[in-house]
């Protein structure tokens, strides 16, 4: 029998001495696993929230900021190019924009595959710090005659995007298996939901920054003329901007490097009992770690070796649970949607600077007019669909379900692109209606795929694979996003005079975008609804439930209903 532990009962509940008569470990885990599930919401989830909130608020301030800051590089670097002085050459600005993104595909595999290998905790932090680093050296870089500037901006925003891939699948899984069943949408919805408050950020400090600098913005009427005084206060701008990305990244640091492992990896990778009962009454008390007995914690887990239920992690497992069409289709169907998603969300967010153009709000009769109407342009889209969009989710992911509002988002994308690209012509006659429908089209990313194509990967696979399988859904995702910058970037300007910064096709493009947001429509099919089920009935180890994999060998399990869950819960 396991070894009991005194004191602190007063304050926190004892898990620990809930199950140390108990002494067969699958019963340990799933009474363990149960307590985590059924929880009532407390301050410990409010604090994995925010920690892995603040990190999303850096990720989505670092990608978006550069929105705001290319035109400024314009100005500064290529003030005295012999054709377009002040304007940043096309190709330049693409290559810098899918520098990110590809950046973050390799994260987000590389950094999801080691979560599982090595564990979420050993992970955790190493990414903000790879962030914190590439920021601070991107805004520090400069040209000289050997390196272009472009070419150092993009070596540090690879970098950067490495970081930020490794947080999608970190805050998202991390988030979940902390989680109570009954509220996990909600809380992984507001770890998403910092995307928002990101953007709001980067355009923020941007507008700070353009008034700081107002005396001597106005003394240029425009890029070609904005030299002297007016080149010296944008390049501190485009500085200031960046380098801000790196504070909020500070301040979660050390909350990240101290956060304990999750007991779910430490039960069903790790195979480690002890330490996840000892973890799990940690996290309660918002301790860093859980200290199990070191002498009771070996014997039991050289007794638990070949006992525990679980199938150990492998390639050949792998393979052997995606290739059943139940599992591979979720998979299929997670990356698919966020494929078809981010090629709209991305080529249409990453270039807002050129649709606030076309709606009038990024010109200006001198330069502090055009860069404060950029900024001011995109807290209205901001402020008035995006953020909007992710709260909603957060307050009814748990109530509709994912897949309703998935399949609700991707319809109503589907109807306002087919509007805007088939009546673009029309609705520019008409003062603020292509505005509102872009402010619609934010407004129903974020209270619709966009915010379940984060939660349902983190929810949906078995805890041995549930990072490879969330960063590679997110991977479709990015590779989506360079596809919009690469292929949908020149060709909306397929027909413009040569030198002209004109978007003749960008009606086109955008009815090829309602397309992308039809075919996400189908893919949600493919995946499951995951509302009020518990993770373990999501990866098929319960059985008498519709996703039950016998290869999972978890005959431990028993399911009984729960009024809390509605549906097969892991209780006694």
């Amino acid at each position: 029998m396991a070894r009991t532990t005194a004191g602190g009962n007063a304050a926190f509940h004892n898990f620990h001495n809930d199950y140390a008569h108990i002494e067969d470990p699958n019963e340990r885990r799933r009474l363990a696993l149960a307590e985590i599930d059924k929880a009532p919401f407390g301050w410990y989830h409010v604090r994995a929230v925010v920690v892995a909130g603040i990190g999303f608020f850096t990720d989505a301030y670092d990608i978006f900021a550069i929105n705001l800051v290319t035109s400024m590089l314009g100005v500064v670097f290529w003030q005295y190019a012999q054709t377009k002085p002040g304007i940043i050459p096309t190709d330049s600005d693409t290559a810098i924009k899918v520098a990110t993104s590809g950046g973050t595909v390799l994260g987000q595999v590389g950094f999801g595959i080691l979560a599982d290998v090595v564990g979420r905790k050993r992970m955790y932090g190493l990414e903000l710090i790879l962030i914190i680093f590439a920021t601070l050296a991107q805004s520090l870089s400069s040209a000289s005659p050997g390196i272009s500037v472009v070419g150092l901006i993009i070596f540090w925003r690879v970098l950067m995007g490495i970081g930020i891939g490794g947080d999608y699948p970190l805050s998202s899984i991390i988030t979940s298996e902390f989680a109570t069943t009954k509220w996990r949408g909600a809380m992984m919805g507001a770890v998403f939901a910092m995307q928002g408050i990101g953007q709001l950020a980067a355009a923020l400090v941007a507008l700070i920054v353009t008034t700081g600098f107002k005396e001597s913005l106005l003394t240029a009427e425009d890029a070609a003329s904005c030299n002297g005084v007016c080149q010296v206060a944008v390049d501190k701008m485009w500085r200031v901007v960046i380098g801000f990305g790196a504070v909020p990244g500070c301040i979660a640091l050390y909350y990240r490097l101290t956060i304990p492992e999750t007991p779910r990896y430490t039960f069903d990778v790790a195979r480690d009992v002890e330490q996840a009962d000892e973890d799990t009454k940690a996290y309660i008390q918002g301790k860093p770690e859980g200290r199990p007995d070191e002498v009771r914690r070996i014997t039991v887990l050289a007794d638990s070796e070949g006992r525990l239920h679980t199938p150990k992690a492998s390639w050949g497992d792998f393979i052997r649970h995606y290739r059943q069409w139940k599992f591979g289709k979720v998979l299929l169907g997670t990356a698919g949607s966020w494929f078809f998603l981010d090629v709209a969300f991305y080529g249409l967010g990453l270039n807002n600077s050129i649709i606030l153009g076309a709606i009038g709000y990024s010109k200006g009769g001198n330069m502090y007019e055009v860069f404060r109407q950029n900024a001011v342009g995109n807290l209205i889209l901001v402020c008035a669909g995006a953020i909007p969009g992710y709260w909603v989710t957060v307050f009814t992911v748990d109530t509709l379900g994912r897949k309703p509002i998935q399949l609700m988002g991707f319809t109503m994308l589907t109807i306002l692109f087919v509007i805007i690209g088939f009546a673009y012509n029309t609705l520019l006659k008409h003062d603020g209606a292509l505005l509102a429908l872009y402010v619609l089209a934010q407004f129903f990313f974020n209270f619709g795929p966009n915010a379940t194509t984060f939660i349902v990967p983190g929810e949906c696979f078995p805890t041995r694979y549930r990072s490879t399988s969330h960063g590679i859904s997110a991977a479709s995702g990015k590779i989506g996003a360079i596809i919009a910058q690469v292929v949908f970037g020149p060709l909306r300007q397929r027909g413009a005079p040569p030198g002209s910064s004109d978007s003749p096709w960008l009606n086109h493009v955008m009815e090829i975008f309602a397309l992308f947001m039809l075919c996400g429509l189908f893919t949600t099919f493919l995946i499951p609804e995951t509302k009020r089920k518990t993770l373990e009935e999501l990866a098929g180890e319960v059985p008498g439930t519709a996703n039950y994999d016998p290869g999972s060998r978890s005959a431990a399990y028993k399911t009984n209903p729960s009024p809390d869950s509605g549906s097969g819960e892991n209780v006694v």
